[in-house]
């Protein structure tokens, strides 16, 4: 799986709840490095940050009414696949051992629930832009139950012509034939979780294949044509040095791959690593500061071998590889749900699938809608959302924000002027970009904004 999870996946209700911080908050002091000290920590900042809980005696009623209601805008589909050969010590997303006779069942439900909604008006209304296929460990599944699940998708579902549906996974058990099925059934796009190519740091962190399988496998992933390939890469692992970055970093250019994108190790708080560092089983995680570094130093050298950055953290060797559905969901598009555990986003509301296999079955025998969780989006959404899209990019419309947030501009000027001075941003009109230290903040600086909405009048933004 990917290596911070999925913002639609089973696990967004594990996303801590922060009280919203003042602008002050997100000032750096003067003299600080802006690369590796311009915070003391992180801050979480997802475009649904202010969403409200949802009565659970009213959410069934909503969700059926989102789904009764056109949509004018493109929208993505997350198809959510909960279980994995393994749990991984670094992964916070861990749900069901994988086991080969579940495929079947697990896909005809999934493929049930798309056939039951696609004729809704939500769905069949407008375009759908990109399918991603994540988990867990979607390439677990077997090749004829991911071909059934690819084809059906295709076959129920209003996807453009150039639709860009992605297959997630990992190199453990999935092998070329496997690839080969769910690109005739129609994936274009793979995208691996490798994290590392160090086979040692590999086998540490549960990973079952070899560093150099691994590379072998994305070189011929590569050569089946039909299908762009991406993967993950994860910088800060406990004994991860800067020398094992910089030879995974390399590995990746010499592999022809399409696209790859750079993980700041994310630990869960109780979870198998955390636990593994705190009884001294693995040594501590990389500092801020070295993840800093790591972060620039993977961006400078994929440039130098030609690659161009397209988001703060993917990378791309060509035009081949757009990353549609990540950069769709950044920008606050619909985002429809399907398979246990999954989450979207429509019409002003948040909700999620429920992720346990038999309570789901149990609530849709009762003709019940089995989702959990349901939320009202924020009345800036839509600014928020531009917000993150932005700074994602690179380069953030300071107008185009005020626009949807009178007195954006000048509540954020306190913000804007002291990253300018700290070496975090370039601000030219209305043009904010992120220096390489700001991309590394990216989520400090999206959380500062933020707070800049807070200071602007309440709006009622149209519902995404």
């Amino acid at each position: 799986m990917a290596a911070t999870g999925h913002p639609h996946g089973a696990t967004q209700r594990d996303h801590p709840v922060a009280p919203a911080k003042p602008i002050e908050a997100f000032l750096v002091p003067a003299g600080r490095d802006p690369l590796t000290a311009a915070f003391s920590g992180r801050s979480f900042a997802p475009p649904w940050r202010g969403s409200t809980a949802v009565d659970p005696d009213e959410a069934e009623a909503l969700i059926e009414t989102a789904f009764a209601t056109p949509r004018d805008t493109p929208a993505v589909v997350y198809i959510h696949v909960p279980y994995c050969q393994n749990h991984c010590l670094f992964c916070g997303f861990f749900q069901n051992v994988w086991r080969p006779q579940v495929a079947d069942a697990f896909v005809d439900d999934v493929v049930a629930e798309i056939a039951a909604r696609a004729a809704t008006p939500l769905v069949a209304s407008a375009p759908i832009a990109a399918v991603y296929i994540g988990g867990g460990t979607p390439t677990a599944l077997p090749a004829d139950a991911l071909a059934r699940l690819i084809d059906a998708l295709r076959r129920h579902l209003p996807l453009t012509p150039d639709c860009e549906i992605t297959l997630e996974g990992r190199t453990y058990d999935f092998g070329l034939d496997k690839a080969e099925a769910a690109i005739a059934a129609g994936a274009n796009r793979i995208s691996l979780g490798v994290q590392s190519f160090d086979t040692a740091l590999r086998r540490r962190l549960g990973r079952k294949c070899a560093g150099e399988e691994v590379s072998a496998f994305l070189a011929a992933l590569t050569g089946l044509g039909g299908v762009r390939v991406a993967c993950d890469l994860i910088y800060g692992l406990p004994g991860q040095t800067a020398e094992i970055w910089a030879r995974d970093v390399e590995t990746v250019a010499a592999t022809g791959i399409d696209g790859v994108t750079l993980y700041a190790l994310n630990i869960w708080r109780g979870g198998p690593m955390a636990q593994a560092i705190d009884t001294g089983k693995l040594p501590p995680a990389g500092s801020l500061a070295a993840q800093a570094r790591a972060y620039a130093d993977g961006v400078a050298r994929l440039t130098r071998h030609g690659w161009r950055q397209v988001a703060q953290s993917h990378l791309v060797r060509s035009g081949r590889e757009r990353n549609v559905y990540n950069s769709g969901v950044k920008r606050g598009l619909p985002c429809l749900p399907f398979g246990p555990g999954a989450g979207g986003q429509a019409h002003g509301l948040r909700w999620r699938n429920v992720i346990e296999i038999a309570r789901r079955r149990a609530m849709q025998a009762e003709g019940r809608a089995a989702i959990e969780g349901v939320s009202r989006t924020p009345p800036r959404f839509a600014a928020q959302a531009a917000v993150t899209a932005g700074l994602e990019a690179g380069v953030l419309d300071l107008a185009a924000v005020e626009s949807l947030a009178p007195g954006f501009c000048a509540a954020a000027a306190p913000l804007t002027e002291n990253w300018h001075d700290a070496g975090l941003v370039t601000v030219a009109g209305s043009r904010l970009a992120t220096t390489p230290a700001g991309a590394f903040w990216i989520t400090n600086l999206t959380g500062g904004l933020y707070a800049a909405l807070d200071r602007t009048a309440p709006t009622q933004e149209s519902p995404a």
